[in-house]
């Protein structure tokens, strides 16, 4: 028998959704809403951004053949603390995951100007306990057709084979400063960027809490970050 866990029954009440975004978050298996951070804060998290991409250890900088990531921005400035805090993003993990959850990291991701995509993918498939992920991405940028929004394949959350091409994918576009939020098992993957800029985000996962997370925040922790953390983001890195 799971323990009782006060955090997971207080998150689990709240109301930060639509009923339509629910709905669509539940169907569909994802949706794209309001994000943690006002209009006037935005120039600042974007340099924010930029600034890290540049004062990151090498270690940290993973560069794929269509973006280039940058980890653990848990520790990367008090700009992104909102991020993995907001409300309809926990709720939605209370209404897909269904259970205690954790963070389990929180990278920057550049999509690089010129970029195809390669094929459709999920970040976790279900399995008998049901949803084990939800993922989220934070427009740094505003994200269009043209420049490569992450595309989905709607109702997808239950296919157990990769479908063999985009046909049906719908991109999940918004106005920067807004935040996707997905079921980690829908199948997606960016678009072509046909810009000459790239197209920025910051992306992160939730799992279950009972499973490992991909990022160690114990030794990862650095004592700024520690000194503001509040007990909700406490909680929620695992401490």
């Amino acid at each position: 028998m799971q323990e009782r866990d006060p955090w997971f029954e207080s998150l689990a009440g709240s109301a930060a959704l639509s009923q339509s975004e629910l709905l669509a978050l539940q169907e569909d298996g994802f949706v794209v809403t309001r994000g943690p951070v006002l209009a006037t804060a935005l120039p600042g998290l974007s340099g924010a951004y930029d600034s890290a991409f540049l004062q990151a250890d090498r270690v940290d900088v993973k560069e794929g053949s269509t973006t280039t990531r940058v980890l653990d921005f848990v520790n990367r400035g008090p700009e992104f603390d909102g991020l993995y805090l907001h409300a309809p993003l926990l709720e939605a993990c209370c209404k897909i995951i269904k259970e205690p959850f954790r963070l389990s990291n929180l990278v920057a991701r550049t999509l690089n100007p010129g970029k195809v995509p390669k094929k459709l993918h999920v970040d976790f498939p279900n399995d008998d306990d049901g949803w084990p992920m939800v993922g989220f991405i934070f427009m740094i940028d505003s994200f269009r057709s043209e420049n490569g929004a992450t595309c989905f394949l709607p109702c997808s959350q239950g296919l157990t084979a990769a479908p063999d091409t985009f046909d049906g994918v719908v991109p999940a576009c918004g106005p920067a400063g807004s935040m996707l939020i997905y079921n980690g098992s829908v199948w997606h993957e960016h678009g072509a960027n046909l810009t000459d800029s790239p197209r920025r985000s910051v992306q992160g996962a939730l799992i279950r809490r009972r499973e490992k997370p991909a990022t160690d925040w114990r030794t990862r922790m650095g004592p700024e970050t520690l000194s503001r953390l509040g007990p909700l983001a406490t909680y929620l890195l695992g401490f």
